[in-house]
């Protein structure tokens, strides 16, 4: 019992020291940061015993909240562009309440979605947020099928109308996610997944992921376009913070037992770059608004915001189906699915990662079928709750992993119960729906600009010299934006005769994503070229672990196992050894026991036999 409080008490200190190292000086305890240089830092990620706590570790509860806080605020700042995104697409105004209602929803399903990943899932210390991909097809059958923002004003529709005609829009985009999902949970639950990636290459992902950032830059400069001068300023204390300032350290005063006073120097940018970076446009844009300075009706002025808070209630708890019965039209359901199969394969290298860095073993295929199927299930959440997108795993809080040093599992579990009560906690979302539009514009710049190159890690699979690849990669991501770009400005050339089957082409053919990952799967399994020349070789490497982890095993799978030995045969579930199933096992060890027991009489009987017919002769 003390050495395992000893043990608890190391390792916060060295979360302590690690972040700030202490320095005696004059009687006045300081604290100064050395920053690690970038082998030193390499170093560490390919070493995961360096982590203070891994992934079956459980920190002081004081720690994990605060971790977990701090997981929460990434996901958040990532997040929240798409509800931004949704608005826009339902033509709502600044100070529309639903705006805040939307924000609210989808941090409290991405709590839902990340308890029930790091629980019964792949079980690793991995966020579920919000998923631009999914976006795509609803802007593209959107814009299709219904008129303009700017057509709908001009067109004086009735406050009635209006708010028909968004839940129209909203109850078919939910409606199409949900249904989709239907597709990522077969593959999870069936094991397909491994079947199919086989076929898709990393030659295949690549501009599948970066086709998904590309095809948001007119959505970025429109929105940019309401104040060009807020949004380049708000980009470059984004770009300033995030890059730049990552290593400046901040004294920030703290009170210590046995000391006077004590400064700790904390690299806050690099822990809350986004964050800050929203912090100080907001503060700017108040301070333009409070002097006049931007004129009246500007989207960049702050008091539209306020009128949203408010307005909106204190608590407000999101349930499926608030905006309606969902809706389902079958080419917004197949672009979905394309967006759900390119988030799982996203997904699945996002595992891997944070395995090493949590300091787990790879994971097995039994659980990556659960993590598939577990997100499937997200998605399927996510559309019935209505938030506009789809969900998947968020890279982003994988880098916090690094930062802090923390792989714990309950440090995520945690994160995920402080999303579920922010989401509930209305005036939250209010706040965060009240952030001017030239401002998300900034983070749509930098978000989708991370999107685009999420990817470029895998190009080291993939020989970059050969000319195969390099045409493959290029032709798929400028093809794609090509026949887009025409199909969106004339829909009108795809005339089968059919108006359902018109409008699924044209909705596919507007999806850049669709269009990308079907040319490179094709071409990169037409086009002769070596194994190791398409980067197939290191791409199954990562599938080859068969091992059994109880890391990753659910508990109580070993009891229903003993229980129902069919369930070894689900692809979703882990098959133990033999002599698993008789350990600890109260009434095998009562069997065995009894067994001895019995053998030992037996052996006592036979000696005893012996020893009287000897006495007997």
């Amino acid at each position: 019992m003390g050495s395992t409080h000893h043990h608890t008490h190391t390792k916060k200190q060295q979360l302590l020291l690690y972040h700030f190292p202490c320095k005696q000086q004059s009687g006045v305890l300081t604290m100064t940061g050395a920053p690690q240089d970038q082998d030193e830092q390499e170093a560490e990620q390919d070493n995961p015993t360096e982590m203070l706590y891994t992934l079956e570790d459980s920190p002081p509860w004081l720690v994990t909240i605060l971790m977990g806080l701090q997981h929460c605020i990434t996901m958040i700042c990532g997040t929240v562009p798409i509800p931004f995104m949704v608005s826009s697409l339902l033509c709502f105004g600044p100070s529309h309440p639903m705006r805040g209602y939307l924000v609210s929803t989808i941090i409290f399903v991405s709590g839902v979605n990340t308890l029930l990943q790091s629980t019964l899932g792949v079980r690793l210390p991995i966020i579920q947020g919000g998923n631009f991909a999914f976006l795509l097809p609803s802007i593209a059958f959107l814009s299709t099928n219904y008129m303009s923002c700017e057509a709908q004003q001009s067109a004086n529709l009735t406050v009635e109308d209006q708010e028909e005609l968004w839940r129209d829009k909203i109850r078919l985009i939910q409606g199409s996610i949900a249904v989709s999902s239907v597709f990522q949970i077969f593959l999870g639950f069936t094991g397909l997944i491994g079947v199919l990636l086989r076929w898709i290459t990393p030659l295949t992902i690549l501009p599948t992921i970066m086709l998904v950032g590309l095809s948001m830059f007119d959505i970025a400069a429109m929105q940019a376009a309401h104040h060009w001068g807020i949004s380049l300023i708000s980009t470059a204390i984004l770009i300033l913070y995030s890059q730049y300032l990552t290593e400046v350290s901040v004294p920030f005063p703290m009170l210590r037992k046995g000391c006077s006073f004590m400064l700790s120097w904390i690299k806050i940018f690099k822990l809350f770059a986004v964050l800050l970076a929203l912090l100080t446009s907001w503060l700017l844009c108040w301070l333009l608004t409070h002097f006049e300075v931007l004129q009246k009706g500007s989207p960049a002025r702050t008091d539209y915001g306020v009128q949203l808070i408010f307005k909106s209630p204190w608590f407000y708890v999101p349930y499926p189906g608030q905006w309606g019965v969902p809706r389902v039209v079958l080419s917004a359901v197949v672009g979905c699915m394309a967006a759900g199969f390119a988030s799982t394969v996203e997904s699945i290298g996002d595992y891997f990662i944070c395995a090493r860095i949590s300091g787990g073993s790879p994971p097995p295929m039994h659980a990556l079928n659960r993590g598939v199927m577990i997100e499937g299930v997200g998605v399927a959440l996510a559309g019935l709750f209505g938030t506009g997108s789809g969900i998947n795993s968020y890279s982003e809080n994988i880098a916090t992993l690094v930062i802090t040093r923390v792989g714990s599992r309950r440090v995520i579990q945690v994160s995920a119960v402080l999303m579920m009560a922010l989401g509930l906690f209305s005036k939250f979302g209010a706040l965060c729906g009240s952030l001017p539009t030239p401002i998300v514009a900034s983070l749509y710049f930098v978000l989708f600009s991370y999107i685009v190159s999420a990817s470029l890690p895998m190009l080291h699979m993939i020989k970059l010299h050969s000319p195969r690849n390099l045409f493959i990669l290029g032709f798929s991501v400028f093809f794609s934006l090509s026949i887009s770009k025409f199909v969106k400005t004339h829909p009108e050339v795809i005339n089968t005769g059919l108006p359902f089957l018109d409008q699924t082409i044209v909705t596919l053919l507007q999806t850049t994503m669709f269009l990308g990952s079907i040319i490179s799967c094709f071409l990169d399994n037409t086009i002769p070229g070596s194994a190791a020349e398409r980067g197939v070789t290191k791409w199954q490497e990562r599938f080859s672990n068969t091992h059994i982890s109880a890391e990753y095993n659910v508990p109580g799978m070993l009891t229903c196992s003993r229980k129902m030995r069919w369930l070894s045969y689900l692809p979703v579930w882990p098959k133990f050894k033999k002599e698993e199933y008789f350990v600890n096992n109260p009434v095998d060890v009562e069997h065995n026991q009894k067994s001895t027991v019995d053998d030992e009489n037996k052996s006592q009987d036979a000696c005893r036999f012996v020893e009287e017919q000897h006495h007997g002769k």
